[in-house]
């Protein structure tokens, strides 16, 4: 069976409590000044808040109190570490304000590093801010960029009048740590007193008001293997961090690569992930080989590498210079690799073998550090000749390389742990300004992919996905049918709604009631520790009280209140304190009520009864301000439900709300191979919820879609009642609608200022076709939750009933016999909705059916 993972690496990121008091820690002041710098990545500007609260809102005193707070009520942190013990004896750097902010490669994360510096000695809670990075390469990257913002006009005008440190000053280790300055160097330069200053600008414990940022953090929590001075440097780092005499108190690191080899660091506070990151388009896509006819002779994997290379040029090489990287684990396979593929490109491009070596392939390890001072930083300029990059897997020199578009892992040693995966993968990921859709290729050896294939999917966030998508053929393809649709040319404006004069007009005689019906069947399924099920079915009958109790109460209550002057219209008169309307009177208001819902008898049900006392508190609700919508309706539109767009649903959501429908065919009915063998694996997978499989019998599954998703708990009760077989019998047909691109219904919502208004669309999520003999009604069909009454919910029902209502008349102009009606539905309703459609009271053209939730929406 294919295995099935869940990915919730973000449950594992502590969460930091706003409920801090904004007269001490003022970032309001500041919101201007990181919009910004920020500019329109959002993530950075909520790392930056995130850290400055958790490090200066008082809130917190070290890094295990945020932990407690959080394994308290984190069940993911609970299973994860055996108590909270156990938790904070993995916490790398203990007893301080210290954490992680977890940066996808590639999205700014100097940028964070340079605001929460900015911040924290403007808001005066530090002096000094120390930078720390692990190589001269990354100090140099991140001096030039720290230097251009501080010169930055714009961004020097929005710091706030009331900064205590505005603007500071760029240095380096070998200047005196003065008050207001930010000071980046190498950990290997910490060491050297004759070229650093820290020492004696920060120790005998001047460190309590020194903010220290470690950049690329992982360096301090991950083995350092090697004895060579920089490896030896970085094993040291830990070390300074943890030194008493520095008396350092806040400390915060920055990665892309937050993992202790295959574990996700334990003091996270900020994470936008790399799937994130391409999700919102600000890092490359990655694709990695799944299945690869290869041979064990270089050449011919070589062949490959360069065809990938030469694709990727006549891709992007009108405006670029693409970059292959090839990635070993230790340097010396780096530098026989290097060997090899020079001689093959001497071959492949009949070229001299000096030319190549020294023009062509750069390798970059600690070994080469003239290559990496002299090429690296400009190895993706057009003026460059490299085109090939070897390197080993774990880096500590940091690149800005955004022309990297093939990434190769030669061994499986180099590729075989998240830290690594993540590692290779960052050198990729950086987005090319001229290319925003651009694609590194990961031409990773299929024999080992599927040893690193979950841990790919997990760097990736990648999942296990079913694909729904119409059937072309069988037995459920004759389900397909046509909808219609109108658009509308359309203006808005705002218009003054009159103050209601003290007249309650029901001179239509008609009180809004919800659909009823006196009884429904329920069924429960248990299930024993053993996971046997049974199932009973229950007869529930409703709370019903008779119309000569409700109109009695109503009299009583007129009777008894102060009218205050108002008058209430009816029919044949108008009334007041002193000339009440007889109960007969009343009880033809409910009377009629009751029979534009088609409700017979002498009872109504608890919801109704309320619904009447209800309507004579609701009269005199104001509103100062309403959109009037001015829209011209054009001709009906076909749309055939064959054209329904394939839905997608990661199987990783079956463990949580989500439900997928099939029937006994689906073997068949899947024409995709890999979308079978997913669903078949899900479909066998016992640690499933019960509720996340459902089985429909072919017969009873009327709809032209090969599988059916519901994402919550109201749809996928409103789909199991749509497939049992008293409420199949009355269906023609039906579609469960996707959110975007099908059917699509314009709304506007009003600010409760009355000032601004929104646009906005929504497709509903059912579309039900019963046939009569002579005419076709469509049932559209909105799902909520009991009781979602939001503004929005209340705009979209407005505009729906005004769309269909055009629609109709639109429909009946043209000669098209099909009649819409439109309906929000919550779980209460679902029993009255089916009672309706049973008994055929829900297809009247006059629209008898109303729910409860409606009624709500629509006081």
């Amino acid at each position: 069976m294919q295995e099935i993972k869940t990915y919730n690496t973000q449950d594992l990121v502590l969460q930091v409590s706003t409920n801090y008091d904004p007269i001490k820690l003022n970032l309001s002041a500041w919101d201007r000044y990181l919009d910004i710098l920020c500019q329109d990545r959002a993530y950075q500007k909520k790392a930056i808040q995130t850290a400055i609260i958790y490090l200066f809102s008082g809130k917190y005193a070290t890094i295990e109190q945020l932990v407690e707070e959080n394994y308290r009520k984190n069940e993911s942190l609970q299973d994860r570490y055996n108590d909270l013990i156990d938790y904070k004896r993995r916490l790398q750097l203990p007893n301080l304000l210290s954490a992680t902010l977890d940066l996808a490669t590639g999205t700014g994360k100097s940028f964070v590093m340079y605001g929460i510096a900015q911040l924290a000695l403007g808001l005066g809670f530090v002096d000094k801010v120390l930078v720390l990075c692990p190589s001269l390469t990354i100090e140099k990257g991140l001096t030039e960029k720290f230097r251009e913002l501080t010169t930055n006009s714009t961004l020097k005008n929005a710091i706030p009048a009331l900064a205590v440190y505005a603007n500071p000053s760029i240095i380096d280790g070998t200047r005196t740590i003065q008050n207001g300055d930010i000071c980046i160097e190498n950990i290997h330069a910490v060491y050297g007193r004759n070229s650093s200053s820290i020492q004696d600008s920060l120790g005998f414990g001047k460190g309590e008001r020194c903010l220290v940022l470690n950049d690329e953090v992982h360096h301090v929590y991950n083995k350092i293997i090697g004895n060579d001075a920089d490896s030896k440097g970085l094993k040291k780092w830990k070390e300074f961090l943890l030194n008493n005499g520095f008396g350092f108190r806040y400390m915060l690191g920055f990665t892309g690569t937050a993992y202790v080899e295959n574990d996700y660091v334990n003091d996270v506070v900020y994470r936008y992930s790399l799937r994130q990151a391409i999700e919102d388009g600000f890092v490359k896509t990655v694709d990695y080989v799944a299945k690869d006819e290869q041979t064990q002779e270089r050449d011919e994997q070589f062949q490959k590498i360069y065809q990938n290379h030469q694709r990727n040029k006549d891709l992007y090489g009108s405006k670029l210079k693409p970059l292959t990287l090839l990635v070993t684990q230790d340097i010396i396979q780096a530098e026989r690799l290097k060997e090899e593929l020079c001689e093959f490109l001497v071959r492949k491009e009949n070229v001299p073998i000096e030319g190549v070596r020294s023009d062509k392939v750069l390798i970059v390890t600690s070994k080469h550090k003239q290559n990496v001072e002299l090429y690296l930083p400009h190895v993706d300029k057009q003026n460059s000749t490299f085109e090939w990059i070897v390197s080993v897997s774990m880096l500590t020199e940091g690149w800005d390389v955004k022309n990297v578009f093939q990434i190769v892992p030669m061994e499986e040693r180099a590729f075989n742990s998240k830290l690594l995966i993540a590692q290779v993968l960052g050198r990729g990921l950086r987005l090319p300004a001229d290319y925003p859709k651009a694609i590194v290729v990961v031409f990773n050896h299929d024999n080992w992919t599927g040893k690193i294939k979950g841990l790919v999917d997990e760097i990736l966030e990648l999942e296990l996905k079913l694909v729904a998508q119409p059937l072309q053929t069988g037995e459920r393809a004759n389900y397909h049918f046509t909808v219609y649709n109108i658009n509308y040319t359309k203006t808005q404006e705002e218009t003054p709604v009159k103050r209601p004069n003290a007249v309650f007009d029901y001179s239509k005689e008609e009180i809004k009631l919800a659909a009823q019906i006196d009884a429904y069947n329920p069924i429960t399924t248990f299930v024993n520790t053993r996971a046997h099920e049974r199932t009973v079915e229950y007869r529930i009958e409703k709370e019903l009280f008779s119309v000569e109790s409700i109109v009695n109460k109503i009299y009583e209550e007129f009777r008894i209140r102060e009218w205050e002057g108002v008058t209430l219209k009816l029919k044949d008169g108008e009334y007041t304190k002193n000339n009440l309307p007889p109960k007969e009177v009343i009880e033809r208001l409910i009377r009629n009520s009751m029979e534009a819902r088609a409700i017979e008898g002498d009872y109504l049900d608890k919801h109704n009864q309320q619904a009447i006392f209800n309507s004579f508190n609701t009269l005199l609700r104001k509103t100062s301000k309403k959109v009037v919508t001015k829209r011209v309706a054009t001709k009906p539109i076909a749309i055939s439900t064959i054209n329904r767009e394939r839905e997608t649903l990661s199987v990783s959501n079956l463990r949580r709300d989500s439900s997928v429908f099939y029937s006994p065919d689906y073997e068949t009915e899947l024409v995709d191979d890999e979308v079978r063998a997913i669903c078949t694996a899900v479909l066998e997978d016992e640690s499933l919820p019960r509720k996340a499989i459902k089985e429909v019998k072919t017969a009873l599954l009327k709809t032209p879609v090969d599988l059916v998703f519901s994402t919550a708990e109201p749809e996928r009760k409103f789909i199991e009642l749509l497939t049992k077989p008293e409420n199949a019998a009355k269906i023609t047909a039906w579609v469960k609608s996707k959110n975007q691109r099908f059917y699509e219904i314009e709304y506007s919502i009003t600010s409760d200022a009355g000032k601004h208004s929104r646009l906005g669309k929504f497709n509903p999520d059912f579309l039900l076709l019963i046939k009569t003999d002579e005419h076709e009604f469509v049932l559209v069909v909105e799902i909520k939750a009991d009781g979602d009454v939001s503004p929005e919910n209340k705009a979209k029902l407005r505009y729906a009933r005004q769309h269909f209502r055009e629609l109709n008349t639109s429909l009946e102009e043209n000669g098209i016999a099909q009649t819409y009606l439109f309906h929000f539905l919550s779980p209460q309703d679902y029993a009255e909705f089916f009672g309706y459609l049973q008994d055929g009271r829900l297809v009247y053209k006059d629209d008898p059916f109303r729910s409860r939730l409606e009624n709500l929406l629509e006081d």
